[in-house]
């Protein structure tokens, strides 16, 4: 039987609400709480360690937020929401994987799994910006390697210890990592294009894909191709396709709630598992953000009867 799909929804961030969480973060945990009520499945919190001064350099869509806004430390955030909420998963979306040393990156991710009872998912990826990547003495031309070994890397220090690896950028010897994750399998999902290298990540050591935030459904429709082609399947059975709801607007140009979540039937007759909504890129006024979590797991559940 074919698992129902799932609706995923952004936490604000500067880039969802601009600068009124600042005033007091935790409002994101009230938030969390209202989701976990409303019937959403999953939470995700974006990853940005540090920031450069060109930021428009991000070549996938419009990346508008200036430099020196605030950005909480995703792991940190879902830590937080994992303490106030019980049934909800929780997800990164995108972590920058080489930012964080494999082994500490393992261990954290292993915390949070444990103290939310087996509900964390991480999507990871490369990250598009030279500057973050000087900022922790970090080869950016060698991004792909590193995201590739960090997360084999880390499968090995959740499996049986004491636990060895070798690669161009990570090693190891006879390493004990404890505790385990609470989950058999901790799922991870990569974003980015589905060139033949995220394939290979995909097929070697995932569980999805993410697509990139701009993509349509035709792209979707590819990607979930190319995956389905895959002889091999992942050890869930299947490959996830996280897809994001294409943002509507009306006739003014602001965000429609409604036109957004028409394109979920589309989405998912493509080959999509599950539904990313950001909850900023629909809600503009933060008084009416627990309003529009409620009706924006409404129109998902009206969407996939």
């Amino acid at each position: 039987m074919t698992p129902a799909p799932t609706l995923t929804l952004q936490l604000p961030t500067y880039a969802s609400y601009g600068t009124w969480l600042s005033d007091d973060w935790r409002r994101i945990l009230d938030l969390a709480v209202i989701a976990e009520d409303e019937g959403v499945d999953r939470l995700v919190h974006v990853d940005h360690v540090v920031m450069g001064p060109n930021p428009q350099q991000y070549e996938w869509g419009n990346f508008d937020i200036p430099p020196d806004a605030p950005w909480l430390e995703c792991l940190s955030v879902l830590a937080a929401v994992a303490a106030v909420t019980s049934r909800v998963r929780l997800s990164t979306r995108i972590l920058i994987a080489p930012m964080r040393p494999a082994a500490l990156l393992a261990k954290t991710a292993a915390t949070i799994d444990q103290l939310s009872g087996g509900r964390l998912d991480l999507g990871v990826g490369t990250g598009w910006q030279k500057e973050e990547f000087d900022a922790e003495g970090l080869d950016f031309s060698a991004r792909g390697r590193i995201l590739t070994d960090t997360i084999a890397a880390c499968r090995e220090l959740w499996g049986e210890s004491p636990a060895t690896f070798t690669s161009e950028t990570v090693g190891f010897e006879d390493i004990y990592c404890s505790p385990k994750p609470a989950q058999e399998r901790l799922p991870i999902w990569f974003g980015g294009v589905l060139h033949n290298r995220n394939l290979r990540r995909i097929r070697e050591l995932g569980d999805g894909w993410i697509p990139i935030m701009t993509a349509n459904v035709e792209d979707v429709r590819q990607g979930a191709a190319r995956l389905a082609a895959l002889e091999e399947q992942p050890p869930l059975g299947r490959w996830q396709v996280l897809a994001s709801a294409i943002v509507g607007v009306d006739a003014s140009g602001r965000p429609d709630l409604a036109r957004t979540m028409d394109s979920v039937p589309e989405l998912l007759e493509a080959g999509a598992t599950d539904i990313h909504v950001s909850l900023g890129a629909v809600c503009r006024n933060p008084e009416k953000a627990g309003d529009a979590i409620g009706e924006i797991v409404r129109r998902f559940q009206g969407a996939v009867q």
